[in-house]
């Protein structure tokens, strides 16, 4: 009878013993179906594992998981860091070129008593059109530059991106077509045109078509910085 007893419990010692390595192996299997099922990434640390006879035999070990999010997240930050430096850049192109375009005047040193040879912005409605539509730029950038900072600290708000970039686009628009409109004069003004008897003012205006031509370029670089933030802004739009 004693036998018989020790027999039955060597046998449930044996099914408890094969009960826990049935669900030692099921719950790492689990675990990494949970883990593949979200935005994770996992990662297989193996180890020693002593077996019943006492030797040492290699298997799973732990299962390291770096949340995908997190990742994303460095990445979106990282873009909207370099979302704010373009901004800046932009903002101090568009301002150099509304100041630049303003400032431009010249008067030729010699004059009559009912003539005076001068040369203004103010005296060309495209320069006119420039000098405003920069300085709209300008004020818009201004104004964005902190709904740009709220994007590295709440990287994963897709709606300020959304906005940013449709109104990027606005501005990219005006930029782009008050550089095209000032680029024409700029070129009429130093070749004239000989079709509709134009003839260059800046070879007696050299000073005022040198400032006026600063202010052009000055908005291309508006124009190609603004280009990039929306590139940048679509692309993290793409990541969310």
């Amino acid at each position: 009878m004693l036998s018989s007893f020790h027999h039955k419990l060597l046998s449930l010692s044996h099914s408890a013993i094969l009960i826990s390595k049935a669900f030692l192996f099921l719950l790492p299997v689990s675990l990494l179906t949970k883990m593949k099922s979200g935005d994770s990434t996992t990662i297989d640390v193996p180890h020693h594992e002593a077996s019943g006879g006492g030797g040492a035999s290699k298997g799973k070990g732990a299962i390291l998981t770096v949340p995908a999010r997190q990742e994303k997240g460095g990445m979106r930050r990282g873009m909207a860091i370099i979302d704010v430096v373009l901004r800046i850049g932009a903002i101090m192109a568009a301002l150099a070129a509304a100041a630049i375009m303003g400032t431009s005047d010249q008067n030729l040193p010699f004059f009559t008593q009912f003539f005076q040879f001068e040369a203004s912005y103010d005296d060309m409605p495209s320069f006119q059109f420039f000098l405003i539509a920069m300085s709209l730029v300008a004020g818009y950038l201004v104004l964005s530059v902190p709904f740009s900072i709220v994007s590295i600290v709440r990287p994963h708000a897709s709606g300020i991106r959304l906005l940013l970039l449709i109104l990027d686009v606005v501005a990219l628009t005006l930029a782009t077509s008050a550089a095209g409109a000032a680029t024409a004069i700029v070129y009429l003004a130093h070749n004239g045109n000989s079709s509709s008897n134009w003839l260059a003012i800046c070879n007696q205006f050299g000073d005022f078509c040198k400032t006026v031509s600063s202010a052009v370029v000055a908005s291309f670089v508006t124009v190609v910085t603004v280009m990039f933030m929306i590139l940048l802004s679509a692309l993290a739009l793409r990541k969310h």
